[in-house]
């Protein structure tokens, strides 16, 4: 399977059927919406204007691009409604390389060429983002390319697979035109994307975080820089915001809201649902310093009578985060925290246990109005994986967790 680049197309001269010398590639196309990867098209600038060659109608590519039709016969290129064109759309452009992490800029783009049953077949193989690309572009014309080849062998490869590649379209009538998601950057943990979005542009932020599933978009909104968190949500619609905005922890989600305008908080307020809009009113009367402004109400609390066995099945049906389970609380009829219980030890004993008899000693919390330095250094004397926060009367507001905590000496930094 022969490679051929990007570069090495772009101005290639094109015959046509009889073998006169008709024009030259201005454009490589793919169309998306078909094949992600296989070459669709050429344009062609011609003394007639720009033509639309199908690469189906190419018989031949080294030494120029040899078409089976007449030039008379190559329709106009009357737009690109549909298409990704690979030097507009790609060359000079930055991606997102789901496989390291990063973003990247986009030097060259390099295809794989063969013949299958007689019909010339160009797949796109990966994106060049190191210096060979960037050299064999700048160089072009200028040496001999019989010259340019050992040069560029001696400089080592950098070149993103196609399938590792996220494309960033910042009009959303493209993104659905092309069909562009980001499923494979959905794939990566909330931190690895929000390290990648923060290195984004204000509007390609907006264009990832509107593709992204609800629940993934607010694992790493929760993991950006406040001051981005604040950038992206202001820059969507209120209702795809709050849609967002739902699936946080609510502490988080109270901290984002916290720090916008009064307005636009409202704004996003109104279009959650009455359940998890309630949950977030609450916490935003809390002051953000204090431990009910940093603490989650999603927790699993049990009556003081509850089993171990009771315990597994709430924690089937909770729809809170994995690490919000790390402990099971228990509650007598007033709501007054009366005990903690590990998961591990509701793991290890018979489902008929009473939980209180595995209550961990001794049983430690805070009141709401605690300030950071007091609950944080709870988490480190005591090795705790949640805390419990209680109001003036001893009953259960709220759960402190260590990303909390890590968020708050990580801002001290």
């Amino acid at each position: 399977m022969a490679t051929v680049s990007l570069s090495e197309l772009l101005g290639s001269t094109v015959y046509d059927a009889s073998g006169a010398a008709s024009g030259r590639v201005r454009e490589v196309a793919l169309a998306p919406q078909e094949d992600r990867s296989r070459v669709a098209l050429l344009i062609v600038k011609t003394p007639a204007g720009n033509r639309v060659l199908p690469l189906t109608a190419i018989s031949a590519i080294n030494g120029g691009i040899r078409a089976s039709t007449a030039a008379a016969d190559w329709t106009a290129a009357d737009g690109s409604e549909g298409l990704l064109l690979l030097s507009r759309d790609l060359l000079d452009q930055q991606v997102i390389d789901v496989h390291g992490r990063k973003v990247v800029r986009v030097n060259d783009v390099d295809f794989h060429h063969e013949v299958a049953q007689n019909r010339h077949v160009l797949k796109v193989g990966g994106v060049d983002v190191g210096a060979r690309g960037a050299i064999r572009r700048l160089l072009k014309g200028m040496v001999p390319a019989i010259a340019l080849r050992p040069l560029l062998l001696r400089i080592p490869p950098r070149e993103i697979p196609w399938d590792f590649v996220d494309l960033i379209e910042t009009d959303p009538a493209r993104r659905v035109k092309l069909k562009i998601s980001h499923e494979r950057l959905a794939k990566l943990h909330p931190a690895d994307i929000a390290d990648i979005v923060e290195d984004l542009a204000p509007d390609e932020r907006e264009a990832v975080f509107e593709t992204l599933d609800e629940g993934v978009a607010a694992g790493a909104l929760e993991e950006l820089e406040p001051k981005v968190q604040k950038s992206v949500v202001e820059s969507l619609d209120s209702d795809r915001a709050a849609d967002i905005v739902e699936e946080m922890e609510p502490d988080a989600a109270a901290d984002l809201l916290g720090d916008l305008s009064d307005e636009r908080s409202e704004e996003i307020l109104v279009q959650m649902q009455p359940e998890e809009r309630q949950e977030v009113a609450e916490l935003l009367e809390f002051k953000e310093n204090t431990a009910a402004g940093r603490m989650t109400t999603e927790y699993i609390a049990l009556p003081v009578t509850a089993t171990a066995s009771q315990a597994i099945d709430a924690m089937r049906t909770f729809e809170g985060r994995m690490e919000n389970m790390s402990t099971v609380y228990l509650t007598d009829s007033h709501g007054t925290l009366a005990g903690a219980v590990p998961l591990v030890k509701i793991v290890l004993a018979p489902p008929s246990t009473p939980l209180l008899a595995l209550s961990q000693e001794p049983l430690i919390s805070c009141h709401e109005d605690a300030k950071e330095t007091e609950f944080a250094e709870l988490f480190d004397k005591y090795n705790l994986l949640t805390l419990p926060v209680i109001d003036e009367h001893n009953r259960l507001a709220g759960v402190i967790t260590p990303d909390d905590v890590i968020a708050l000496l990580r801002a001290k930094l």
